[in-house]
């Protein structure tokens, strides 16, 4: 296997990983709990509680009609993991820390279509809070798209700029 093959292979290994990981806590929070039923397990921070959001990010458009949820995010997810995959694609192969990034998301998007197309909504569990102050419960394709946000905005904050798009040419002999 040469070193691109086994680059890409990496990458789609990562993001099939979020997607199996995803979807195997996702069904066994379903066959375990009750929806709406909250396990404590670190008192006054964290819960498990078992919810589906119909929604976007922090339940935006839950209250749109279904067809309408429906196409939306079967629109948008087609369009977003296309962005996805040709910004990958582009992405040159040295840069790990963006590609590792950029596949942390898509694994991410996949997994939340994925619940998108099985049940309509997605099913969230983690539950984070400092006593009554909840944030919006999320789950590991969430937590992999933040992760993976955060750490591409880090990178490109960081990026070494070349000193000109020819720098790592020769100079030429005239």
């Amino acid at each position: 296997m040469n070193g691109s093959v086994l680059r890409n292979f990496l990458l789609a290994s990562l993001t099939g990983v979020i997607i199996v990981v995803d979807q195997i806590t996702k069904l066994y929070i379903m066959q375990t709990m009750r929806l709406h039923e909250s396990i404590p397990v670190v008192a006054d921070y964290f819960s498990l509680t078992y919810i589906r959001n119909p929604g976007a990010a922090f339940g935006l458009l839950a209250g749109s009609s279904t067809t309408f949820r429906m196409i939306f995010f079967g629109l948008t997810s087609i369009f977003a993991l296309g962005l996805l995959g040709t910004i990958l694609v582009r992405m040159p192969e040295r840069d790990r820390m963006g590609r590792l990034s950029v596949a942390a998301i898509l694994g991410g998007a996949i997994g939340n279509l994925i619940d998108r197309m099985r049940y309509g909504e997605v099913i969230d569990f983690l539950d984070v809070y400092v006593g009554t102050y909840h944030w919006p419960a999320f789950n590991v394709a969430d937590s992999a798209i933040t992760v993976g946000v955060i750490f591409l905005i880090i990178h490109f904050a960081f990026e070494k700029k070349e000193d000109s798009p020819n720098s790592s040419e020769e100079p030429s002999s005239s």
